[in-house]
């Protein structure tokens, strides 16, 4: 990659002035143990928003980061933030570092990125999240960590429980800071910025910067160097976005087809309830598929997620909740099954694919009278998508997604076990109302349905022989 490809300005630099842009980590002016350890675990060249941030922050600017999701920004402030507090010793409760996120999953995705650099430089980290005992959280905080990585809600809590006190806090890091917005933790971020030092270092990243965040970076970030990482592109070059138009009837044939594919795939559904649907229908048809959202407590979705990254398990059925900060090696598909409503939420669920330089593929099942608002979103986005009708058992199917028939024995130990589900997994979602739209209306659903009903039951007794 050459240095054209890696915008930014240096420390100082005058805004639009060429600067030389490091092509290397050894480069940027990092200690020796943290070359080492990315050697090592085998990061050898920075990523764009690596290259142009970390000598900004390492010289203490205060740094405002614009980049898409999956472009590396976890390490462009978390080797800077580990390298400016190695040598230093945190007190009883009293953090010298902190990094907020959105997300429990995001929060614990940092804490495993920043892991292996933290120990090279002895630093002890800490992640204080919801879902998990807080008087654990709290004894690790009386222990003493040098770093937290926090949701702003259990943060709150131990701060209001004298937990923790964050007056000797150096470096703040707000990371995914729209999302902190959107999802109406502004209170609490601004609760925790008014109490660290004010003389300190702050960094925000964001993909997006408007609304609550510009209220953010104008209120506490002084002077700040600014880094924006290929603004204009809403999507990764190497991503391709599919819109599939199906018929009402054939939807939830066509995504069994899609989970039953080689390989793992992430789908994505509005609704608790309806990831767990379709979650106990997967498993009934041979699918190793498993449910994440809010519903969960914080040691089962820990559970799934490692399922999902071991290979365990290969379809990961999700509401928006993993949507940020899931991070999978291999995942070269995601399926809008529930089409978003919100750009910014397309463009996170597209994110977890197509992550670090890799390709990857974003699909979204569609009724006719859908495409409209689909294609108002995906303008919004930035994306240009393919859009092409498809029916369940067609090739044009399989090309796009790897999809194929599953083997349909049920699963057990899993979501689902103990009993056959023949029902349209769908219904009860927020797309029910749209399929009846689609499809002539209620009396013409429910006759859809009878014919997969009879479809499924003839399926079984082939199976069995009969």
């Amino acid at each position: 990659m050459t240095s054209q490809d890696r915008p930014g300005t240096s420390p100082g630099t005058p805004p639009g002035a060429d600067a030389p842009v490091p092509s290397s980590f050894a480069d940027l002016g990092l200690p020796a143990a943290l070359l080492r350890t990315l050697d090592e675990v085998g990061v050898t060249e920075p990523f764009p928003i690596q290259a142009a941030t970390v000598p900004s922050a390492l010289a203490g600017r205060d740094v405002l980061g614009r980049g898409r999701t999956g472009s590396g920004k976890t390490l462009a402030f978390g080797l800077p933030l580990l390298a400016r507090t190695a040598g230093r010793r945190a007190e009883p409760k009293q953090p010298l570092a902190l990094v907020l996120v959105p997300t429990r999953e995001l929060a614990q995705q940092v804490t495993e990125a920043l892991t292996p650099y933290a120990e090279a430089l002895r630093l002890r980290l800490a992640t204080v999240v919801g879902g998990i005992s807080i008087g654990r959280q709290a004894a690790a905080l009386r222990e003493g960590a040098e770093v937290v990585v926090a949701t702003p809600g259990r943060l709150h809590d131990l701060i209001d429980r004298k937990d923790c006190r964050l007056g000797r806090v150096r470096i703040t890091v707000l990371d995914e800071a729209d999302q902190m917005c959107d999802m109406g933790f502004l209170p609490q971020v601004t609760e925790a910025l008014d109490q660290v030092r004010p003389d300190g270092q702050r960094m925000l990243f964001s993909a997006t910067l408007d609304r609550d965040v510009d209220q953010l970076v104008s209120g506490y970030l002084k002077d700040p160097v600014v880094h924006s990482v290929d603004p204009s592109a809403g999507a990764v070059t190497t991503m391709e976005h599919h819109v599939l138009v199906v018929h009402g009837p054939d939807r939830y044939a066509v995504v069994t087809e899609i989970a039953a594919r080689d390989g793992r795939v992430l789908l994505f559904l509005d609704t608790k309830h309806a990831v767990d649907r379709l979650t106990r229908h997967l498993r009934d048809s041979g699918v190793h598929a498993a449910a994440l959202h809010s519903g969960k407590s914080q040691p089962q979705r820990s559970r799934t997620l490692a399922q999902f990254k071991d290979g365990q398990i290969t379809v990961l059925v999700a509401t928006n909740v993993a949507a940020r900060g899931l991070h999978v090696d291999d995942l070269d598909l995601v399926v809008n099954v529930d089409p978003p409503t919100d750009p910014k939420d397309y463009l996170h669920r597209a994110g977890r694919t197509a992550r670090a330089g890799e390709s990857g593929r974003v699909v979204t099942l569609v009724l006719s009278a859908q495409r409209r608002d689909m294609s108002r979103v995906a303008t919004e986005a930035g994306i240009e998508a393919t859009v092409t009708k498809v029916r369940s058992g067609e090739a044009q199917l399989t090309r796009i997604t790897g999809a194929k028939a599953p083997s349909g024995t049920p699963l057990d130990g899993g979501p689902g076990t103990g009993r056959k589900n023949t029902n349209t997994p769908f219904r009860g979602l927020g797309t029910t109302k749209d399929a009846s739209r689609g499809t002539g209306g209620k009396s013409s659903r429910k006759s859809g349905e009878a014919r997969k009903l009879a479809e499924a039951r003839r399926a079984a007794r082939v199976r069995r022989g009969s």
